[in-house]
């Protein structure tokens, strides 16, 4: 009883206890459930500042009139000129009326109409769902980890705010609720809405990629959905321990490792970091600068001559390096993916349809890089019940590859009801999972699995593209 006490005031509850001789003990366990701490951007409109979770957030950009992302009006509406893209606007400092001397009720209607194009400030470049719009600020602070409050009754009618919250300084700020904002501003909401549709086709090509430096002036590029957090950490704060290079990260030791092999540590300074999670292990990846977030359909032009890359292709213009994330992910853990076993083994693929079936984010955006980049159609989902979705909608692969450890219907579960429909029967099924012995081989098979292939193994993706095409030559 004290461990769950313990551990319930951690977050803030409490528990009480009764007890009446003769009849029992009555516990009372009370929990905030509106309590959470969540990572925002601080920003400034009017002269106030409001918390943005930063899980909304994709990019920043700055605007001014001269510039090629600059905010233009089309009839009455407000968008940005994007990188060829036309981006809905959302005037946050309007939409609060957080300072009316802009917006008097007498104003005429045409007064300041062009005031918004002419005006530099930022965009934050927002997602809800599908919906994808800007919210130009006035100013741009750090992110914070901030403690979210509920709203009092008198507020929770406005739907542009979720809570608020008390910074280090004392001050109190409102946390904006961009499902609110994007819902009552429908026009904006469903021109954003409108872009994912009609890309929907192509998004096996096109994908957002995080552009930087290591060890060179040329730039490589990394999945920007893999990409945690982008941190700048103090050398100064950096430890060594076993010849590794170390810092404590959320009260853990995150390994730091270099993209570049003979990197320059400096003696002074702050030092940019590509913070990589998946569930209790984080890593970081040490580069040189930060240059930039882009859109490109990924097309490998030149195949990986090292380790550490996927391929070279052309990203904002220029030849990029696309570096293969598994490769260094498993040089600070061995065991990212699960307990070291045999060698890796790599081969080439065709062109199979694949079905990519893995509850962890992370892993499928790890894979679905090089997939695609060795030729894969590959289609992602999170969970068997999404995968049995597609059966039903009529769609067809050449190859099915699940994960076994997975929350509702796991792996096995999911291979006995593939091969209970005639539709998918016949599929060559390949199983990932981090346990690999002979028990969970024959069983893998008993539920229907072809193959299997172990997460641990250093060059998982190689080994499970010559495995698909292994499968799919068989079939």
């Amino acid at each position: 009883m004290d461990v769950v006490r313990t551990n319930i005031e951690k977050i803030g509850g409490t528990v009480d206890l009764k007890s009446v001789a003769g009849k029992g003990v009555t516990f009372t366990i009370k929990i905030p459930l509106t309590l959470a701490i969540v990572s925002a951007l601080i920003v400034n409109c009017g002269g106030q500042h409001f918390a943005l979770p930063q899980i909304n957030v994709l990019e920043l950009v700055r605007t001014s009139a001269g510039s090629e992302t600059r905010i233009e009006r089309i009839k009455d509406a407000l968008v940005l000129r994007l990188r060829d893209r036309l981006l809905p606007l959302v005037d946050l400092r309007a939409l609060l009326r957080v300072d009316e001397r802009l917006a008097p009720a007498h104003q005429p209607q045409d007064a300041g109409r062009d005031s918004h194009c002419t005006r530099n400030c930022f965009v934050v470049v927002t997602q809800v769902g599908e919906c994808v719009f800007g919210m130009m600020v006035d100013g741009v602070f750090d992110t914070e980890e901030i403690v979210v409050k509920p709203l009092t009754p008198i507020l929770r009618h406005i739907p542009y705010y979720s809570g608020n919250t008390i910074l280090g300084d004392g001050s109190v700020i409102m946390i904006l609720d961009p499902s609110g904002i994007a819902a009552a501003t429908g026009s904006a909401a469903t021109g954003a809405a409108q872009a994912p549709e009609k890309t929907q086709t192509t998004r096996s090509e096109v994908v957002p990629l995080l552009l930087f430096r290591a060890g060179g002036c040329e730039p490589k590029a990394v999945p920007l959905e893999l990409v945690a957090r982008l941190e700048e950490v103090d050398v100064a704060d950096i430890e060594r321990s076993q010849g590794r290079a170390l810092i404590q990260y959320r009260g853990r030791l995150m390994p730091l490792i270099p993209c570049a092999p003979h990197h320059e540590w400096p003696s002074s300074g702050r030092q940019p970091v590509l913070v990589f999670v998946d569930g209790d292990q984080a890593m970081g990846l040490v580069v040189d600068e930060i240059l930039d977030i882009v859109e490109e359909r990924l097309h490998m032009d030149l195949a990986a001559e090292g380790e550490g890359v996927i391929g070279s292709a052309i990203v904002g213009g220029r030849a990029t390096d696309v570096i293969d994330l598994s490769h260094y992910v498993t040089m600070a853990f061995h065991d990212w993916f699960g307990t070291m076993a045999g060698p890796p083994v790599g081969e080439s693929v065709a062109h199979p349809r694949l079905l990519l079936v893995d509850d962890s984010a992370f892993f499928r955006n790890l894979l679905m890089p090089k997939l695609e980049a060795s030729g894969c159609r590959a289609t992602p989902v999170a969970d068997a019940a999404a995968a049995l979705k597609l059966r039903e909608k009529g769609m067809m692969f050449d190859v099915i590859v699940s994960d076994i450890e997975m929350p509702g219907m796991d792996g096995f579960e999911f291979a006995k009801e593939v091969r209970k429909d005639p539709r998918w029967a016949s599929l060559p099924m390949i199983a990932l999972s981090s346990h690999a012995t002979v028990k969970d081989f024959e069983r893998g098979r008993a539920a229907g699995f072809t193959d299997y292939v172990a997460k641990f193994d250093r060059s998982v993706v190689d080994t499970l593209l010559s495995h698909v095409t292994a499968q799919t030559a068989a079939a």
